[in-house]
């Protein structure tokens, strides 16, 4: 299916990974964001505002009424709005499910009411829990671990009820620590790689919880657009009602991502290589490791990353310098 001329909705398209998704097909589509600004900014979509093809509506998807009403008309919907972070989640269980559960069901009612053409949907890593299997394959989860995992996991189970029941073709993608440009290193639930490099770059150190051995599967967020952009072109019938892993299938330990980190930024400011790092304690509900398995993805969707790891770093750090 092309995706010429569709329009999309984007919840959440303020933020990092939404952001980027607008700034994708905007180039090819009508696009609608929808976003309340309670995580994301304006100025990650300024430069698109203004445009004839591009529209944003400060709107919150708890609110079921905004949900169906902007949902008229819209071919696809890219559903990003969440409120992230495992830690967020442990301090205020009760917003996090509003927003990821209320939220996500009343989106994914308005797309069955208003028979949008296809619904994909931001799931997460985090919906492997305590499980210690590596890597992780879509079909062997464990328990969650935060309150996060749980209202991800949740959104999974609405979304496979709703395709057997409704028919309303549904895809997940299980994002894998997204980074790029226009992720935020601000607050108290920034992720790891913006918020080293806002360190580093301002020659503090930054803190890493436990003893820096923990690995991830890093993945830039260009692999990110390529599987949503997959996910809606898709025509095989496979696919719907599905979770895919979104991820580069390679973990990187975190004292190998400091050195990475530390030796980039260095070429724009050689003080930074000798800025160190502070071990504080392990972090509640996070994982040891996390590698994805992208066999499934690849098989069906025809997914392989675009840009890896080292690539990755490289695009992020000169567009945070060139941003400071």
């Amino acid at each position: 299916m092309s995706l010429a001329g569709k329009k999309i909705l984007i919840t959440g398209g303020a933020g990092f990974i939404g952001s980027n998704l607008a700034e994708h097909f905007v180039k090819q589509n009508d696009v609608v964001v929808l976003d309340n600004l309670s995580t994301g900014h304006l100025q990650n979509i300024e430069h698109l505002i203004g445009l004839s093809n591009f529209q944003f509506i400060e709107g919150d998807i708890r609110d079921l009424a905004t949900c169906l009403n902007h949902s008229k008309d819209v071919d696809l919907i890219y559903h990003q709005a969440a409120l992230g972070s495992v830690p967020r989640s442990i301090n205020d269980p009760i917003t996090t499910n509003q927003v990821n559960i209320d939220g996500f069901l009343n989106m994914l009612n308005a797309a069955r009411e208003q028979k949008v053409e296809r619904f994909i949907y931001a799931a997460s890593s985090s919906t492997y829990g305590d499980s210690k299997a590596l890597p992780k394959v879509e079909e062997n989860i464990g328990k969650p671990l935060s309150p996060y995992a749980v209202t991800k996991l949740v959104n999974e189970l609405y979304a496979d009820v709703f395709y057997k029941l409704y028919e309303t073709k549904v895809i997940g993608l299980r994002y894998f620590n997204v980074f790029g440009l226009r992720q935020d290193p601000n607050g108290a639930y920034a992720a790891a790689i913006p918020k080293f490099i806002n360190k580093f770059a301002s020659g503090e150190a930054p803190t890493i919880h436990g003893d820096g051995l923990q690995s991830r599967d890093f993945t830039h967020v260009d692999n990110v657009i390529l599987a949503n952009e997959l996910a809606g072109t898709t025509t095989n019938p496979d696919a719907f009602g599905e979770v895919f892993n979104v991820a580069c299938g390679k973990a990187v330990v975190l004292t190998d991502l400091v050195s990475t980190l530390k030796e980039e930024l260095a070429q724009f400011d050689s003080s930074v290589s000798k800025v160190g790092v502070v071990n504080g304690p392990e972090r509640i509900g996070d994982i040891k490791h996390s590698l994805a398995s992208i066999d499934k993805i690849s098989r069906i969707l025809g997914y392989q990353p675009v840009t890896h790891f080292n690539e990755g770093i490289k695009k992020t750090i000169n567009w945070y310098w060139e941003n400071r």
